[in-house]
This record gives structure tokens, C-alpha cells and sequence, in this order.
């Protein structure tokens, strides 16, 4: 069996789109996704998990409907299920999601920025 370290960078040279998420890596029913953002991204909620960002470089906010929270990098932030929420970038930040399997990014919202699930790299 060939052993060998995930380089975050090196899986984020492999994309540039941004709001769309790439598995990693997975551990039991988890999946470690790596995305880039910047600009706005839809008011959704997750009914059934938490979801945790963990900023790798740059900074973000997530706005809830009675305040904010800023991400900087080497911070992490978990926002509870069934919380609504709303991601944000005014510069693109690459950031590590951590969540359950098969869930989607926009919640039960469909919206042009929903992503294909599973999508590895």
C-alpha cells in the first residue's frame, strides 16, 4: 500500500471555480471538501448536521439573520443545523469543510451555485 500526505495547496492548484466544493478525503461517513470563495453565497441552513469552515488562507464572514461571525485564516467556526446562514469573501479565501457525506452544499435550496456531490479531486 503507497502512503502519502494530503498538500492543500496542490489540490487547490487543480481547480478554479469558486463555491464549489472538492472531496479530499473521507473518514468514516465524513468528507473533507476543499473550496474557494469570494463574493456572496445564498441564505441556506443544513436541517440535519452542523457544518464546520476552517479557513486555510484569506478571511471570511457568515452572516446569520441577527449577526455575523469573521473567519480569518488558521480559524475555524461551526455553525449548528438548522441554523440559516449566508458565507461570505469580498477576495477569495480557501477554506476546509468538514461534513457528512451527501450533504449539499446549499442545503434544500437550489440555486446556480449548488454543487455536484462527491466530487473528488
Amino acid at each position: 500500500m503507497k502512503y502519502e500526505s494530503i498538500n492543500f495547496e496542490d489540490k487547490f492548484l487543480k481547480f478554479s471555480d469558486h463555491w464549489s466544493p472538492r472531496v479530499i478525503a473521507a473518514m468514516n461517513d465524513y468528507q473533507f471538501k476543499v473550496v474557494k470563495i469570494k463574493g456572496n453565497f445564498v441564505w441556506h441552513d443544513h436541517k440535519d448536521t452542523d457544518e464546520v469552515f476552517i479557513v486555510l488562507s484569506g478571511k471570511m464572514e457568515i452572516e446569520f439573520r441577527d449577526g455575523k461571525v469573521e473567519i480569518n485564516s488558521g480559524e475555524m467556526f461551526v455553525v449548528k443545523k438548522g441554523i440559516e446562514h449566508k458565507p461570505f469573501a469580498a477576495e477569495e479565501c480557501k477554506i476546509l469543510i468538514i461534513e457528512p457525506c451527501g450533504v449539499i452544499n446549499t442545503g434544500e435550496e437550489k440555486s446556480s451555485l449548488t454543487a455536484e456531490n462527491d466530487k473528488w479531486i
